[in-house]
């Protein structure tokens, strides 16, 4: 009778335990999504295990075969044996209480997933030998195939280190093979995680080699600012390194570190933007938020700087256990982490004055080549001039026609030929300059086409743009002045009424008089919503309702309010492109002198409001090789 029942209950029983191999499997699908995944959860183990050097070689994109040998300190046959069990690590330990706290977390990996996970849908070997004091121990291998284990055995392996070796991966899962993209994708994805890891970590020493191709080889850099830029020009190219801003701030228990682009070197896609929290490369909209809030006053919405910015901070402050792959993380204080990486950029770009980027000088000088005649093409950040095949010796044809063309312009200057109409150029004579020469931004010689001031410098020229400039010296005033004060606001005939949710109106509440500061004045009106009185003069007309829906949706999101600022920022940055001196008016010399003089005194003057450089400083090293004097 008894057996009966039991029979019957498991008739009726749907839920049953799945075997080991499957659930490796299914579990192995959220740490190991692709080849880069792998070669991320290897290179991350490595470096904890103290390497200094890291050699990657993979072939067809990583599919059929990753290989990563380090030098870090190795394992014996025991812990080889414990690595490729799920959920074995060496890297949590129990505290005074017996419990393990996943919330101080200080290393790369954590979870004792990788191998194991990888193990179960690939051919994994790993062959390892420990660093001991008297050296002289034994190295070890072990595979694992479709998660059957093979050994510990005796291996031969020079030096101490782990080398680990996948091959045909996803062979136990091919629906998952099949969702891989071309081998050129894979490989591409693989470098960019290498890069990644690299960049973290400037002190080891990386190399990536793809069928046999070497396709990355860094050196390992000296501790220090000055080693971490090495590293990051290395990978983000030369022109980062020579137009890199340092960067160091803290915030409370936070500091943040790193180099950022000058706004003339800017690019159209935000793909050189990379963040670091203690040590980890993550992938967070934090850092997309910070950027665009500290360059709106510097670019255009379509363009983006290269920034990489690392932040230390406590372990409690982060939860790094968010995701398997553990490219996301949580921060206890969003809001004071935006802070705090908004206000390094800004005093960084501050610090920076009116320098700018080197690249606008270099297309200049490619321009002024006479080999780079025909039509002028836009400026893009980053534009490396080619160089002629010898530029000691251009041709002589070339330079007679470029001669002619110069005496041309020179015979308009100061409107000497009666043939001419207006003047398009002019120059500025009878009194000396040499103690403005001095100055960074020198003294002004001539004004062209009643645009471009022309100013001499004790070792150059520099070429500015009066509209551009003169732009960016009133949008600074305008917003000396939103800052020194209240901020005008207008009355509305009829106060509008907002409906909110609960939630929104109890975030904006205890801001309401912050608000009334920037010229938006509102009061709490009823449960779920607010009625709004007055708004900033400087807006105009403004559509009230999705202006108080923005202030709350950052205040959700960041735990600040960001977008009535912005907002008038916008207007102030409008304002001041209509105010300022236009394209087409004369100047005299006084006026062109006390421009440059301006621009000095003026922070971020090297560009416009919409990253456009204002100036271009051609060294007269530089002009003497145009023309064959060096």
């Amino acid at each position: 009778m008894a057996n009966r029942a039991h029979q019957a209950s498991a008739e009726t029983t749907h839920i049953q335990r799945l075997p080991p191999g499957a659930v490796n499997r299914i579990a192995a699908g959220e740490v190991i999504e692709r080849p880069a995944a792998v070669v991320k959860e290897i290179v991350e183990n490595a470096i904890d295990a103290g390497a200094t050097r890291i050699d990657i070689e993979i072939e067809h994109g990583g599919k059929s075969r990753i290989c990563v040998t380090d030098d870090g300190c190795g394992m014996g046959p025991e812990d080889l044996a414990l690595a490729v069990e799920r959920h074995a690590t060496s890297k949590l330990a129990p505290g005074a209480d017996g419990d393990y706290d996943l919330m101080n977390i200080a290393t790369m990996g954590f979870r004792g997933e990788a191998l194991p996970s990888i193990g179960a849908v690939a051919r994994l070997s790993i062959t390892s030998r420990p660093k001991t004091e008297k050296g002289g121990a034994d190295a070890w291998t072990l595979s694992v195939e479709g998660g059957a284990l093979s050994g510990p055995a005796p291996a031969a392996f020079g030096g101490h280190g782990t080398r680990i070796e996948v091959r045909d991966l996803f062979y136990a899962t091919p629906a998952r093979l099949k969702f891989l993209k071309s081998d050129q994708a894979e490989t591409t994805a693989i470098g960019e995680t290498v890069r990644r890891l690299a960049m973290a970590r400037h002190d080891v020493a990386f190399t990536l080699v793809s069928g046999g191709r070497k396709m990355l080889n860094l050196a390992a850099e000296a501790p220090g600012e000055d080693g971490r830029l090495k590293r990051l020009a290395a990978i983000m190219g030369r022109e980062f390194g020579d137009n890199a801003l340092a960067i160091n701030a803290e915030r409370d228990e936070a500091r943040v570190s790193g180099f950022a682009g000058l706004p003339t070197y800017n690019r159209g896609l935000p793909d050189k933007q990379f963040l670091f929290v203690n040590g980890r490369p993550v992938r967070d909209k934090l850092i997309v938020g910070a950027v665009r809030g500290a360059y709106a006053d510097f670019l255009a919405r379509d363009r983006h700087p290269a920034v990489a910015l690392f932040l230390d901070l406590p372990a409690e402050m982060v939860d790094v256990n968010v995701h398997p792959a553990k490219t996301e993380v949580r921060f206890r204080d969003a809001g004071g982490v935006r802070g705090l990486l908004v206000g390094a950029l800004r005093h960084a770009l501050a610090e920076a004055g009116h320098r700018a980027s080197t690249t606008v000088s270099s297309y200049a000088l490619g321009k002024m080549t006479p080999q780079s005649s025909g039509p002028v093409t836009p400026m893009r950040s980053g534009y490396r001039p080619q160089a002629p095949a010898n530029p000691y010796r251009p041709d002589p044809s070339a330079l007679a026609d470029a001669a002619e063309g110069l005496y041309d312009r020179v015979r308009d200057f100061d409107g000497g030929f009666d043939d001419v109409g207006a003047p398009s150029a002019r120059m500025e004579t009878g009194r000396s300059e040499a103690p403005q020469q001095s100055h960074p931004l020198g003294a002004a010689r001539a004004q062209l086409h009643e645009t471009y001031v022309v100013a001499q410098t004790e070792d150059g020229l520099v070429i500015v743009d009066q509209h551009a400039a003169h732009e960016r010296l009133v949008y600074e005033k305008m917003k000396a002045a939103l800052d020194g004060g209240k901020v005008a606001s207008q009355g509305l005939l009829l106060p509008e009424v907002v409906d909110l949710t609960t939630d929104e109106v109890d975030r904006l509440a205890p801001r309401l008089e912050e608000f009334a500061s920037l010229g938006l004045v509102m009061e709490r009106f009823g449960e779920d919503a607010v009625m709004v009185r007055e708004t900033p003069a400087m807006l105009g007309e403004v559509d009230i309702k999705g202006l108080v829906q923005s202030l709350a949706d950052d205040l959700s999101s960041l735990g600040e309010s960001l977008a009535l600022k912005e907002r008038l920022e916008e207007v102030c940055s409008s304002m001041a492109c209509h105010g300022s001196i236009r394209s087409g008016r004369r100047m005299t010399g006084e006026e062109m002198n006390a421009l440059l003089r301006q621009m000095e005194a003026t922070p971020h003057s090297g560009q416009c409001n919409h990253g456009r450089p204002t100036y271009v400083e051609l060294k007269l090293a530089d002009i003497e090789r145009l023309f064959g004097r060096r």
